[in-house]
């Protein structure tokens, strides 16, 4: 039932990120009309939300660790809904920037929490598996926003499609009231102690080399999928003429929906299959198929279209491979007492570096020299993430092992004042 639950939701939080996408053409001709700096301005409205959302990220990360989980990701979910149906309330684009900053920051109740929740269900064996088919709500979500918020605007204008998240998002949100969190740790280790995190805690997912490899790669990926994702349905239709907005929002969600579902299940699987045999499965696995990906987005960018789209699909199908293993090593890497901030600091980390600059700095880019040159940018990006995955599989195996053998530092103390005691103690 939590996973479940918690699958819809991501499932409405990609389709409301994702609605922004579909409609910001529309957006720009009722808002911007005339404006030199158009594409710029539509691309902070991306990064609104995820300056929000990375910002927000770490407090509620932080309390994620000491209260209900549950009950911040309903609120969260609760914020987010009434700031996306708000943004179709927008009179002007400075009102629109303001609903997207909420919306990020109900993103960042919900975020950190949701992942944490999984872990503590599903045991290391099983998890790479259970977090895919959590994170294959993110091509299904993204999918159904393009595809959701093209007919839609097409039939009502573009602010109908932030108008029709608001009922699902609501009916969810309340549903988290009723779940209770499952016992932090339950699923690691039997040594695994849980504890209040101090200072010394924070500061060893800096010194865990597979956690800080992983952002790394997670950043350089986001930058990638956060700025094509963006401008993918106006380049194709503006640039390479391959249909009305419509009809292209449609097409590329089908693709983003097949590719990415079956690549997001697909790598979980693999992820937790091959750990049998590479200690460092989750990192290779994920190495491996960015670096699939990087020809065919030269690909897509030389084949005419509809041959064009064969690409797209190979470009998302390997991408979205990554999400399941990607994830699933921030879970088995840090502590269970630590693993909601981890998390936060993961979302603070990839956005503020990748996605929150994608959309304005490809869109810039576009427009001083090529689109051309802005996938260069996103090609030289994906290629980064894959060196950096690869660079993990080697601390992959240490990292995991040592969560279960992490104890906080007031028990250390106490097990050497132990062995300084006497063996033979009086009788209570």
């Amino acid at each position: 039932m939590a996973v479940a639950l918690l699958l819809a939701i991501n499932l409405f939080n990609y389709i409301d990120r994702y609605v922004l996408a579909a409609v910001e053409s529309e957006i720009g001709k009722d808002l911007l009309k005339g404006d030199p700096h158009e594409k710029a301005k539509l691309g902070s409205l991306a990064t609104a939300f995820i300056i929000s959302y990375m910002i927000s990220a770490p407090i509620f990360g932080w309390l994620a660790d000491r209260m209900s989980r549950w009950l911040l990701v309903g609120l969260g979910v609760l914020v987010w809904t009434v700031a996306s149906g708000g943004s179709g309330l927008a009179g002007s684009f400075m009102i629109l920037v303001i609903t997207r900053l909420f919306v990020g920051i109900g993103e960042g109740g919900y975020g950190p929490a949701a992942p944490t929740i999984i872990a503590d269900l599903f045991p290391v064996a099983r998890r790479g598996q259970v977090m895919a088919w959590f994170y294959m709500a993110i091509p299904v979500g993204s999918a159904l926003g393009y595809m959701l918020g093209g007919t839609i605007a097409s039939w009502g204008g573009w602010r109908w499609a932030f108008y029709s998240v608001v009922p699902p998002g609501l009916a969810l949100g309340a549903l988290c009231f009723f779940m209770r969190d499952p016992p932090r740790g339950k699923s690691d280790a039997s040594e695994a102690i849980v504890h209040r995190a101090g200072l010394a805690d924070y500061l060893q997912l800096l010194k865990t080399p597979s956690y800080v490899l992983d952002c790394a790669g997670m950043t350089a990926m986001t930058f990638a999928i956060g700025g094509i994702s963006f401008w993918m349905p106006r380049w194709i239709s503006e640039v390479r003429h391959a249909g009305d907005l419509a009809h292209v929002n449609f097409v590329f969600g089908l693709i983003t929906v097949i590719a990415g579902v079956t690549a997001t299940l697909l790598g979980g699987i693999a992820g937790d299959y091959f750990r049998k045999y590479f200690s460092g499965s989750y990192f290779l696995v994920s190495g491996i198929a960015i670096m699939i990906a990087c020809p065919a987005v030269i690909a897509m960018t030389r084949l005419p279209f509809p041959q064009a789209w064969a690409a797209v699909f190979v470009a998302e199908f390997f991408l979205f491979f990554n999400t399941g293993p990607a994830n699933t090593i921030l879970a088995n890497v840090t502590h269970p007492s630590v693993r909601a901030t981890a998390f936060a600091l993961n979302i603070l980390l990839i956005h503020a570096l990748g996605d929150a600059l994608s959309p304005p700095v490809l869109g810039s880019v576009a427009e001083r020299f090529s689109w051309n040159a802005a996938f260069a940018l996103v090609v030289a990006n994906m290629f980064l993430a894959a060196v950096f995955w690869l660079l993990g599989v080697r601390y992959l195996k240490r990292d995991t092992d040592r969560v279960s053998l992490d104890k906080p530092s007031y028990l250390v103390m106490a097990a050497t004042t132990a062995l300084a005691v006497p063996a033979k103690m009086p009788e209570a």
